[in-house]
């Protein structure tokens, strides 16, 4: 090639290598405004008019990414921009714990918070199974008391819920934890593992109530529908007539459970007295469920 052809090549070179410098300091230099908004330049009135044009169209590039990227991450609930960004953004899951007696009426509400909420539910059997049928390290442990027959201690219950509440499903929709925890070490020991719930709500009920709810409850074999001799016994006379009674749905069996339920639920009431709500379980399910609702809805308003 010529010398002219060659010298043209190396300034060619220069010039890119220039360029590129100077979109570099640009591009830093995007993050920060001027008082009037516009992108801060420290780029000299030597270089040529393209320069100078590729430059300032590249910065404005860089800032529309910047701008965009934290929207992105606003969004998504990042930074100190989110709370403007998304109302969502931050905006806690619902995480719920319902205490009551036996016959509370505490079933019907889980089922009424579920749909409402869209939260998971949990009981601690059902998380028992789940992890010894899944052979987790906690279930694996869990198993080898039950196959022994003694009661699982709480420690092992604890890591059990922990790891439940850490699943995905949890961490996205938010949980309701029924009937748990029984105990006020079972409460402390769910604390210390870094468990907190946003609203305990409690059925009040009392014991002569239960008790009638409780001995007048039927079941069908069949169906597995569960009917009240009281309250709402079957209009078939066939289905009446194959009704059984569970074997601990007796009066006496009843008043112990009813007293091991009282000797801790006030402790366990106590480590929660901050977001605990006392709901009268005598009313309608319906009313129950409306008071329940609004003491949910204020927390995570």
């Amino acid at each position: 090639s010529s010398p002219s052809s060659t010298q043209s090549i190396s300034d060619e070179a220069k010039m890119k290598s220039v360029l590129a410098l100077l979109l570099l300091l640009t591009s830093a230099d995007a993050f920060t405004t001027t008082p009037s908004g516009s992108v801060r330049s420290t780029v000299t009135t030597t270089t040529s008019s393209f320069s100078r044009t590729s430059i300032a169209l590249e910065a404005s590039r860089n800032k529309d990414k910047v701008a965009s990227r934290s929207k992105w991450a606003a969004s998504r609930g990042y930074g100190l921009a989110a709370a403007d960004d998304s109302g969502d953004a931050g905006k806690s899951v619902p995480r719920l714990i319902i205490a009551g007696a036996p016959a509370s009426g505490k079933g019907t509400q889980c089922e009424i918070i579920k749909e409402k909420y869209g939260v998971v539910h949990l009981s601690t059997g059902d998380m028992l199974r789940a992890a010894v049928a899944a052979g987790t390290e906690v279930g694996n442990q869990a198993k080898d008391f039950m196959d022994a027959g003694k009661l699982v201690p709480d420690e092992v219950i604890i890591g059990v819920v922990k790891d439940r509440l850490d699943e995905s499903d949890c961490v996205e929709s938010g949980w309701l934890l029924d009937g748990f925890p029984r105990t006020p070490a079972q409460a402390e020991a769910l604390a210390d593992a870094g468990v907190s719930a946003d609203c305990f709500v409690f059925l009040n009920v009392p014991d002569d109530v239960l008790v009638e709810r409780v001995v007048g409850r039927r079941t069908d074999p069949e169906t597995g529908k569960i009917y009240h001799m009281t309250f709402s016994p079957p209009e078939d006379e066939e289905i009446l007539a194959r009704l059984e009674q569970r074997s601990d749905d007796t009066e006496e069996k009843v008043k112990v459970r009813l007293e091991q339920f009282h000797a801790n639920v006030d402790a366990v009431k106590g480590s929660y007295t901050d977001i605990s709500v006392e709901v009268d379980g005598t009313k309608s399910p319906a009313d129950v469920s409306t008071t329940i609702v609004e003491a949910i809805d204020a927390v995570l308003a």
